[in-house]
C-alpha cells in the first residue's frame, strides 16, 4: 500500500523549502525581500487601486489622496488611435480584429488550415492594414469610397504595434537571407551581406530615423514624394534585419556539420536544404534571442518622436503638456509602461511556451 510523503516534502512546502529557504543566506534574503515588500506594496496599492480616482471627466474629479486614473480614462481614445478622426476608427478597430483572428488562427495548434493564417497574417494582412487605415485609393472598390487618411495622423498604440510588426514582419526574411549571405562561399554575395549587417548595426536607431526622415529627401530628386511613415519602415526594417541576421547566423552555426552531409546526401539542393533541414532546427535554437530582438523594437518604437511621429508614450507625453492635465505624469507614464509590459512579457510568455514545445517534440 503506497503511501503519501510527509507533509514536508511536498506541495507548497516543499517549493518555499527548495526555493526560498534552501539555505541560511536563502532565509536571510527571504526575510529581508519580505519585509521590504510588507513595507512598500500596503501604500503603493492603497494609491493605485483602494485611494484612486477611476471615474470622471476632468481633474476636478480626482477629489481622493490617490491616483487620478480619470486622466488616463478620458484620454484613452487619444492614447489607442493618436489623431486619427473620430468618425473613421471603426477602421482601426476592424484592422485589429482581423489581425486578432489571424494571430490566433496562426498560433493556435488545432486551428485547420494553420498555416493558411499564418501566410496571410505575413504576407497579405499588412497590405490590407495599410489600405484600409489609409483609404481613398482610387480605382480600387471599397478603398475608394473611403476617406484618405495622411499617416501624420496616424499615433498612440495604432502606430506602435503598426511600427513593431510592419519591422518584425519585413526584417526577418531579410534578415534569414542576410545571415545566409554572410555564410556563402561566394565572396561577392558574403561581402554584401557582411557590409549590410556591420553598416546598419554599426549606427543607433535614432540616427537611421533621422537619416529616414531628414537626409534622404535631399538625395532625391523634388518631385519624388514619400510618405515620411514609409520611410521610417523601411529603416527600422534594414536595420532589424541586420541585428536578426546575426541572431539567425548563431543558430546556422550551432548545427552540426552532420546535418548538412545528410541533406547533401539525400539529393537535396542548398535552397531545398536550407529551408527544409536546416533553417528550421536553426531558427528552433535562437527564438530567445529572436524575441528578445522583437521586444526592443518594440520599445525603440518610441525614438519615432524626434521625426514628428506620435507613438504611445509620445502621446502619453503630449497628453502631459495639457494645462487642464498638468501633475498627472506618474499617472501617465505607468500606463504606458504598463502597455509596453503586457505585449513584451505576452511574448515572452509565448516564446517560453514554444521553447518547451520544441523541445518536448525534439526528445520524443
Amino acid at each position: 500500500m503506497s503511501r503519501k510523503p510527509p507533509v514536508g516534502n511536498r506541495g507548497a512546502v516543499l517549493w518555499l523549502r527548495e526555493n526560498l529557504f534552501s539555505s541560511v543566506g536563502n532565509s536571510v534574503l527571504t526575510i529581508v525581500v519580505a519585509s521590504l515588500l510588507l513595507w512598500f506594496l500596503p501604500p503603493i496599492l492603497d494609491w493605485a487601486f483602494f485611494s484612486a480616482d477611476w471615474f470622471g471627466t476632468s481633474r476636478e474629479d480626482c477629489t481622493s489622496d490617490g491616483a487620478c486614473w480619470v486622466f488616463v480614462t478620458s484620454r484613452l481614445d487619444q492614447f489607442i488611435y493618436g489623431f486619427y478622426p473620430e468618425g473613421e476608427r471603426w477602421r482601426v478597430n476592424l484592422m485589429f480584429a482581423i489581425s486578432i483572428v489571424l494571430l490566433i488562427g496562426a498560433l493556435y495548434e488545432k486551428t485547420p488550415f494553420r498555416h493558411l493564417f499564418a501566410l496571410t497574417f505575413l504576407a497579405i494582412f499588412p497590405f490590407i492594414g495599410f489600405f484600409l487605415l489609409s483609404g481613398g485609393v482610387e480605382g480600387v472598390p471599397l478603398l475608394d469610397d473611403l476617406p484618405a487618411v495622411d499617416t501624420h495622423l496616424w499615433g498612440g498604440l495604432m502606430l506602435t504595434l503598426i511600427l513593431a510588426s510592419v519591422g518584425i514582419v519585413a526584417a526577418l526574411p531579410l534578415g534569414i537571407l542576410l545571415a545566409l549571405g554572410r555564410r556563402s562561399e561566394m565572396p561577392l554575395i558574403r561581402t554584401f551581406s557582411v557590409m549590410m549587417i556591420e553598416i546598419w548595426r554599426g549606427v543607433p536607431l535614432i540616427t537611421v530615423l533621422f537619416m529616414a526622415s531628414v537626409m534622404f529627401p535631399l538625395f532625391v530628386s523634388s518631385e519624388v514624394e514619400m510618405d515620411k511613415l514609409l520611410r521610417a519602415l523601411i529603416g527600422i526594417t534594414f536595420f532589424q534585419s541586420a541585428y536578426i541576421a546575426e541572431v539567425v547566423r548563431g543558430g546556422l552555426q550551432a548545427i552540426p556539420k552532420g546535418q548538412y552531409e545528410a541533406a547533401q546526401a539525400l539529393g537535396l539542393g542548398y535552397w531545398r536544404m536550407m529551408a527544409l533541414v536546416i533553417m528550421p532546427q536553426a531558427l528552433k535554437l535562437v527564438i530567445p534571442g529572436i524575441v528578445n530582438t522583437v521586444n526592443e523594437l518594440f520599445k525603440d518604437t518610441s525614438l519615432v518622436l524626434i521625426i514628428g511621429l506620435f507613438d504611445l508614450l509620445a502621446i502619453v507625453q503630449a497628453a502631459l503638456n495639457d494645462p487642464k492635465w498638468l501633475g498627472y505624469a506618474t499617472e501617465g507614464y505607468l500606463f504606458a509602461a504598463f502597455v509596453f509590459w503586457i505585449f513584451c512579457y505576452g511574448m515572452s510568455l509565448y516564446s517560453r511556451n514554444l521553447e518547451r514545445k520544441l523541445d518536448h517534440e525534439m526528445r520524443s
